[in-house]
């Protein structure tokens, strides 16, 4: 497929909601009705700067309804308590559950917002016996609290690190229960699973190691590190605004999309031939 340079606003993401969930995903909003496959995850689901994110690039392949409920920022808990979601992805055909991170979810150290998961919103008298210097009230927001613990006392760190892995496996399995019907999960990053959990990179402090613990309680894991053409490939086919260019690295382009919906498109198909 071949790219345009980026240019123009981000695109029109069509806000929306399904039934009684507080979150917004991105539209246009699809009837639940019929066959089709649910996707959970976060930024990369959303397809933030992406004019055609994975999602929808796998309904192409697949022929097959595909509905994003991709949030900007989301962690494991926007959809563990969500009944709405709980119950659309139910009545699908299979639901893909995008590996996210492990910071932004409450556990027991901190707790977040309970939509907008990268908000930090207190720390639990653990955290505060642990670093008793820290100011907490300092911090809004996951990456910034946690950056700056490893700073102050990377031993110490390494107890936070174990308690979010934890926390991030409990809550995954718990999601996985209440999700009927088969499940795949996609690791979708810069990089391939691995068990260095120190880098700090998406999904933050998920190991190799953790998401073996999953694989006998889902239909497929289908693990996809940008390859090193897509990578090289920058900002190219992202839209974003002038002051969006430092947000857009940060994020996939459309190279790594296509390749999200190549290797999920053919595991999905041979998951959904199964229950026929």
């Amino acid at each position: 497929m071949t790219y345009e340079l980026n240019g123009g606003p981000a695109p029109d993401y069509l806000p929306c909601r399904y039934g009684a969930s507080r979150l917004m995903f991105r539209g246009p909003r699809r009837q639940l009705d019929g066959d089709y496959v649910a996707f959970f995850g976060g930024t990369e689901t959303y397809g933030k700067f992406i004019e055609t994110p994975y999602p929808a690039l796998t309904e192409e392949a697949l022929g097959l309804t595909c509905v994003n409920f991709g949030c900007v920022n989301a962690g494991v808990d926007a959809f563990v308590n969500d009944t709405a979601l709980l119950e659309a992805a139910g009545q699908a055909r299979a639901t893909v559950v995008q590996i996210m991170g492990a910071q932004n979810m409450s556990n027991r150290l901190y707790s977040v917002h309970p939509r907008r998961n990268d908000r930090f919103v207190n720390a639990s008298a653990m955290l505060k016996a642990v670093y008793r210097e820290v100011d907490f009230t300092e911090f809004h927001f996951t990456r910034h609290l946690l950056g700056e613990l490893e700073a102050i006392s990377p031993d110490r760190f390494r107890m936070v690190r174990e308690e979010l892995q934890q926390a991030w496996l409990a809550r995954m399995t718990l999601l996985l229960s209440r999700i009927k019907g088969p499940v795949v999960l996609l690791w979708l990053a810069e990089r391939a699973p691995s068990n260095d959990d120190t880098d700090g990179s998406d999904p933050m402090f998920v190991t190799a190691g953790m998401l073996d613990v999953l694989r006998d309680r889902v239909a497929g894991v289908v693990e996809v590190g940008a390859s090193d053409a897509a990578r090289a490939r920058g900002t190219e086919g992202m839209l974003f605004g002038p002051t969006e260019e430092a947000a857009a690295r940060e994020l996939l382009n459309p190279a790594a999309h296509d390749e999200a919906a190549s290797a999920l498109s053919g595991t999905l198909a041979a998951v959904l031939n199964r229950r026929h």
